[in-house]
């Protein structure tokens, strides 16, 4: 197995980041560096080993662990290395990390140790150096005092904050510190629970790591390492599920690329649930809960969004409607319901359409359905460029085009015609959408593209199997209740309104209740 992993532990799921074959050489990623850069370091410096590095917890895919004492984040990394079971390893930790070596070290009893980074960390925790509020503000700018503070913490020296760098490591280039910042504001209140218990701990454990090799760079690891010799190529068992309605995480390997996928339930129907374009799939977590009551749920990132991987084509409705085909095929699925709202009730219906005999029923949320006119504007000016900036430039641009969505439709028509009546979400909310756009990087708008250029009205039609339209009162995209009333015969097709749009932020409870049971009750 190559790639990234979910191990889910007692604690919640870890991320794995594996790649290269041969001996095992387990590596714990510090904080200030994204885990998927340092498997790309050590793979270069340790060629003939297996390099398994393991995300911290509070940081990126492992930012979910409980994290209420250091013991148990031990405990929960030990765990997900339990598949190694007592083969050979030398293990390699950085930073702040290092603090968690002497209980995994007890565990894999690692031929040899190697500590990088103590030094630094050690400075660090001697200036104060502790990571920003982690309290998200409404102008956005926590996400800036982030991105500041982890650039400082790779270019300024440790035992003098008021000098750069000017040897050693080479210096991060922007897709280094874009990647290490998205993992770090995964959840930021996490990512520095992490950083303060590492903090707290790392002074006191030096002592048990006397026999350690303590090293400032990666440049001098490959001489301390045994001979790259044997290793049985143990692999993580498939990810586990979480308990009832817990939201779990798994990367999944299709035709056309690996899928990252958030899921909810483990028996019953299944349902896949089809997000918006533009970002994650996160901000649907409570249609997952709720439809995984009494199902197998499923809501993917589309390729090029959220975590999976970025394909290298530019995707109409159909080509998403075959990944997404491709995703039920990798987990098993002949024949499944599909939820969807937006670009996703587009890929939901398209998906009806084109193989009616694997589709049981399907819900359409607010489909989008534009006039060509308004169809070029947007394709035209809704689509800012959000290419990372050394300076985390970008992050105002991306938090205020996501807020003014919410006051404007579109939201580049800042004018009183075009004001929404739904409120701004609170910060916190704008965090998660937000994260799903830096998640998905410069292709976040394909997703998004394909849906306003999808001919929703044409295809309707075409709709062999049962199936309900609907969309909440203030949906940007509610003319669908009415525009599509029409052009279905029959009583395939069902149009019903719903007293809330669910994944919005801060639904009235109620309201959200009553729309899923609708849901719930159409699907049966």
């Amino acid at each position: 197995m190559s790639g990234k992993h979910y191990v889910t532990t007692r604690y919640g799921q870890i991320r794995l980041y594996i790649g290269g074959a041969g001996p095992a050489l387990v590596a714990l990623a510090g904080p200030t560096r994204a885990a998927a850069a340092l498997l790309d370091d050590l793979r270069t410096v340790a060629p003939g080993r297996r390099v398994i590095v393991v995300e911290p917890p509070g940081v990126g895919g492992s930012a979910q662990v409980a994290l209420t004492s250091l013991d148990d984040c031990a405990v929960a990394v030990v765990e997900s290395l339990a598949f190694l079971g007592e083969e050979p390893v030398d293990l390699v930790a950085f930073e702040l990390s290092v603090a968690l070596v002497p209980q995994v070290a007890r565990r894999l009893r690692p031929a040899t140790t190697v500590v990088v980074g103590v030094d630094a960390a050690l400075g660090w925790i001697g200036h104060g150096l502790v990571p920003p509020s982690p309290a998200a503000r409404d102008d956005g700018t926590h996400l800036n005092a982030f991105w500041s503070f982890l650039r400082d913490r790779r270019l300024i020296r440790a035992d003098d904050p008021t000098l750069p760098i000017a040897s050693g490591t080479p210096l991060p280039d922007v897709a280094d510190l874009s990647a290490t910042f998205i993992a770090a504001v995964t959840d930021p209140a996490a990512f520095g629970t992490y950083w303060r218990l590492a903090a707290e701990a790392l002074p006191g454990v030096l002592d048990a790591l006397s026999d350690a090799a303590r090293l400032t760079t990666l440049g001098e690891l490959p001489g301390l390492l045994e001979p790259a010799t044997g290793g049985t190529g143990a692999e993580p068992a498939p990810t586990a599920p979480a308990p009832g309605t817990d939201i779990w995480h798994q990367y999944l390997d299709t035709e056309y690329g690996v899928a990252h996928l958030r899921r909810a339930g483990s028996s019953g129907r299944p349902v896949l649930v089809l997000p918006t374009g533009g970002g994650s799939s996160a901000q649907f977590a409570p249609v997952l809960r709720g439809l995984a009551e009494d199902r197998t749920a499923v809501a993917i990132d589309y390729f090029g969004n959220g975590l999976s991987q970025p394909l290298d084509r530019v995707p109409d409705i159909a080509t998403l409607a075959r990944e997404a085909f491709a995703v039920a095929d990798a987990l098993g699925w002949d024949t499944f319901d599909v939820w969807g709202s937006h670009t996703g009730a587009c890929v939901a219906l398209e998906m009806t359409i084109t193989a009616p005999d694997r589709i049981g029923k399907g819900v359409y949320e607010a489909p989008v359905m534009v006039t060509p006119e308004f169809r070029d504007d947007l394709l035209a000016n809704y689509f800012p460029d959000f290419a990372p900036d050394p300076f985390g430039l970008h992050l105002q641009l991306i938090w205020n085009w996501r807020r003014d969505m919410f006051s404007y439709w579109p939201w580049y028509r800042v004018e009183h015609a075009s004001t929404r009546a739904i409120g701004i979400p609170a910060a916190a909310e704008l965090q998660l959408y937000a994260v799903g756009i830096l998640e998905s990087g410069t292709t976040y708008d394909l997703a998004y593209r394909a849906g306003f250029g999808y001919d929703t009205r044409s295809r309707l039609p075409h709709l062999r199997r049962p199936a309900i339209l609907t969309a909440g009162p203030h949906d940007m995209l509610a003319n669908a209740l009415d525009d599509a009333a029409t052009l279905v015969s029959g009583d395939l097709l069902t149009i019903v309104p719903t007293p809330a749009t669910v994944w919005w932020p801060d639904p009235d409870p109620a309201a959200a209740a009553a729309t899923m049971r609708i849901y719930r009750d159409f699907l049966g």
